[in-house]
């Protein structure tokens, strides 16, 4: 136990370290890879919540026809887009659920894509910003000790930014690229079940007008 907490202490130490001397981007880059990953943390959840993968597209075929037996989210679609009385009127019921499904996704994933984007050209302002202190000590520095300490800390700056700005970015891209796949997936399903519950209400129509 004594092994681990001085370990994390130590871990503690040289991270505050690194905090400091990587001068002002820090706190603005760790803001942004907080944005990032609980945004893409709750677009995570909110795919995962809507069910599509768990649901068998035999059980929820029966459910167009079958109201009582629907649950879940797929449930509360079907009882949201079902009963329509023309594939006009269907067709604009799916119109609006998918304005208000797909359209919170699409916009937490333009801003996770913004902040990625962002987390290198942050580190690389960075990296100008410690370059220009460590040219500015090679300027009015008289030499010795002193002025090789600036120069270590303008580099060490330039360094850490670069390398914060994109450990944020590299996993951040992977992360966004498994949403949007998720979301493409969940937005097909949404395709998918149109097509179904449209041809289950034209086979329908076509029944009672030839009756």
């Amino acid at each position: 136990m004594d092994f681990i907490l001085e370990t994390l202490a130590a871990i503690w130490v040289e991270t505050a370290t690194i905090w400091n001397d990587g001068g002002w981007c820090m706190p603005p880059l760790a803001s942004l890879a907080f944005i990032t990953f609980a945004l893409g943390i709750h677009i995570h959840l909110r795919l995962s919540g809507k069910r599509y993968r768990d649901v068998p597209e035999g059980l929820w075929r029966r459910w167009i026809d079958l109201p009582d037996r629907r649950e879940g989210p797929i449930g509360w679609l079907l009882d949201n887009v079902t009963g329509a009385a023309s594939v006009k009127e269907q067709a604009t019921a799916f119109a609006e659920i998918r304005s208000a499904e797909l359209a919170p996704f699409q916009r937490d994933l333009r801003v996770m894509k913004v902040c990625v984007a962002a987390a290198p050209l942050l580190g690389l302002l960075g990296t100008v910003t410690g370059m220009l202190q460590t040219f500015d000590a090679l300027a009015t520095g008289g030499g010795g000790d002193q002025t090789m300490g600036m120069v270590a800390k303008g580099i060490s700056a330039a360094l850490i930014t670069t390398e914060t700005g994109l450990v944020i970015a590299i996993p951040g891209l992977f992360f966004r690229f498994h949403l949007q796949r998720k979301f493409d997936e969940y937005r097909a399903f949404l395709a998918h079940l149109e097509t179904v519950c449209t041809q289950k209400l034209y086979r329908r129509l076509r029944q009672h007008a030839a009756a």
